[in-house]
């Protein structure tokens, strides 16, 4: 039975805007091939020293992503920018060669444009992706990736999220010259269909009592758990928390026990293993744990390039995110106190 059947046939402007994710991807890719190729040149030209990422929320999530990606395929630091430093401090930027990616939605929160505008004033080359068009972002980058997502009703971001995934990694994939991930990046709109169609209405099962949750990844995946733990919150008012498989190991595994609830992200690459491993404690402990992983998952998914698998496995989650909102009594397309656009100082 699928998630919605499962539900009485409801479906959420979340689901659907998941749903189009694969169209969406395959739209940005195309949009953006010249541009992605131009900016791998420019970054051969003049390799940056560091890359800064200029980001909130989910959006800050795909910039761990882009941190993970980056720093394994080119070995350059990258590293989150604090943005009130720029927009409440007004503190000085040390001048330099650097990427700086700001990635959003709207393009409009005042303390992201401010650290970007910071950034540049410091030497930085700015690339924006952004899904809004015409946005305050765009005219401050010195090179614009549109998302292509097209417009999100929901609150919950879901495809525009996915697709500036999908965007750093061809971003990466052409700096790095890297042939696999490259390949990967042809087949990933086909495998995100795939991946929507797939059924987690276990953790649907698990999840509708559930009052606290942590989420695991590692490596590629941490990104993925981050925004996880965000929708847990966002859509069901569930308290969830995302932690690396490592970092759960300094401190937030001793609450971990009986009757506590664990969703985690595997994969095929080293980092899953010990994501494997902290589930098998974890389940030794009592948890309820569920596990997301091609080989031995308990909740279905694809394997792929191991940059890629992350991004099938939060498309599988949001369907089922939908799901269990519902099934908990809430709308997850207009969380209480909540707006589409966010707008920071």
């Amino acid at each position: 039975m699928t998630l919605s059947a499962a539900l009485d046939g409801r479906h959420t402007l979340m689901e659907q805007e998941a749903g189009e994710a694969a169209a969406a991807v395959a739209r940005m890719l195309e949009t953006n091939r010249d541009a992605f190729a131009a900016i791998a040149r420019r970054l051969h030209a003049a390799p940056p020293v560091a890359v800064v990422t200029c980001a909130r929320g989910s959006s800050d999530h795909a910039a761990t992503y882009t941190k993970y990606l980056i720093e394994t395929l080119t070995g350059t630091p990258t590293a989150s920018a604090a943005l009130s430093i720029a927009s409440l401090y007004d503190a000085p930027s040390l001048v330099g060669n650097r990427l700086c990616l700001a990635i959003s939605q709207s393009g409009q929160s005042p303390d992201l444009l401010a650290a970007v505008e910071q950034q540049r004033a410091s030497g930085a080359f700015v690339v924006a992706l952004v899904n809004a068009p015409d946005t305050p972002l765009a005219k401050v980058a010195d090179v614009v990736i549109p998302l292509s997502a097209g417009i999100e009703r929901s609150v919950a971001a879901t495809k525009s999220y996915i697709c500036s995934l999908a965007a750093i990694a061809a971003l990466v994939a052409a700096w790095s010259q890297n042939a696999a991930l490259d390949a990967a990046l042809d087949t990933l709109p086909a495998s995100l269909a795939n991946a929507f169609a797939l059924d987690w209405s276990a953790a649907v099962t698990a999840y509708r009592g559930a009052s606290n949750l942590f989420v695991l990844g590692r490596g590629y995946g941490l990104g993925a758990a981050q925004e996880a733990a965000l929708k847990f919150k966002e859509t069901s008012a569930l308290h969830a928390e995302a932690f690396s498989a490592a970092e759960v190991r300094h401190g937030p595994m001793a609450i971990v026990g009986k009757g506590f609830h664990v969703l985690a992200l595997g994969g095929t690459d080293r980092a899953a293993i010990s994501v494997r491993d902290t589930v098998a404690e974890f389940r030794r402990r009592g948890a309820t744990v569920l596990l997301a992983d091609p080989a031995v998952g308990d909740l279905p998914t694809i394997a792929a390039h191991p940059a890629i698998e992350p991004i099938l496995m939060i498309q599988s989650f949001y369907r089922m995110a939908s799901a269990l909102a519902l099934a908990r009594g809430c709308n997850p397309d207009s969380p209480p106190h909540l707006n589409k656009v966010t707008e920071t100082l």
